[in-house]
């Protein structure tokens, strides 16, 4: 398939030749070379709760659609909420044919790195799932980035399943604006939920599979820090995997 022409950022290109090194090894080294090169953590912001959340329907299962940025901490977060049942890496917003990781790296697919998350909503709303990934899994002001990674498959958007979800998102983005919660305006986007086409084995429980990886201990692992002191009913020590669970 020919790639597009246009250039992603040093970083990006960086953390795609660092992965392919995991990929095939866990070499330490080849990983310490870019130690330095990928910046810091998005910082965390303590905001309000939405005002308006999903009414209850007795359901003990539910699916919800985050971007926001590299997926590898965007799920590793998640994995450590209480109620989630699984948080998966992949790609939404393009097309079947486009949905791997180098096409998508291209920043030409109309594919975001995303997360999907099934959860219990008698444990964790939606809602408090919006809070937290406004609050502590990545930064929504950023517009087609996020710390170290650029292009539109780094944006941030929320991709509601249902038209209650989509109530709920855009009111919450709403809220937070009118709130001043962030020096920025909200860059996120509530966008058309057109399919979910999961990620490559090897990105799957990344962060919990390579703690020591330059790229997570520096922007990642803070993010579980956060969510563990700002969100502590609803964080869990033990992360639900997606390989553990596809195991059984």
């Amino acid at each position: 398939m020919q790639k597009s022409s246009r250039p992603t950022s040093p970083a990006s290109r960086l953390r795609r030749v660092l992965l392919g090194t995991a990929a095939v090894a866990s070499g330490v080294f080849a990983w310490q070379i870019g130690a330095y090169a990928f910046g810091s953590a998005e910082p965390s912001v303590v905001i309000a709760a939405p005002k308006l959340d999903e009414p209850s329907t007795g359901a003990r299962t539910e699916t919800a659609v985050f971007a926001g940025g590299c997926f590898w901490g965007v799920q590793g977060v998640f994995q450590h909420v209480k109620g989630v049942t699984k948080a998966e890496s992949g790609y939404a917003g393009g097309t079947a044919k486009t949905a791997d990781y180098e096409t998508v790296s291209s920043g030409s697919t109309g594919h975001a790195e995303s997360v999907q998350v099934t959860f219990d909503p008698q444990q964790v709303s939606y809602g408090k799932l919006l809070q937290i990934y406004f609050s502590v899994a990545h930064n929504p002001t950023e517009v087609n980035r996020q710390g170290p990674d650029s292009g539109t498959q780094y944006r941030s958007a929320v991709f509601p399943m249902t038209d209650a979800q989509r109530q709920v998102a855009t009111a919450y983005i709403a809220q937070l604006d009118a709130s001043h919660a962030y020096s920025k305006p909200i860059a996120t986007k509530v966008e058309k939920y057109t399919g979910f086409y999961a990620a490559e084995t090897y990105h799957q429980d990344f962060l919990t599979e390579h703690p020591n990886y330059p790229y997570i201990v520096i922007n990642d692992l803070p993010k579980v820090k956060d969510l563990k002191r700002v969100f502590p009913a609803q964080y869990r020590d033990t992360p639900v995997l997606v390989k553990t669970a596809s195991a059984k």
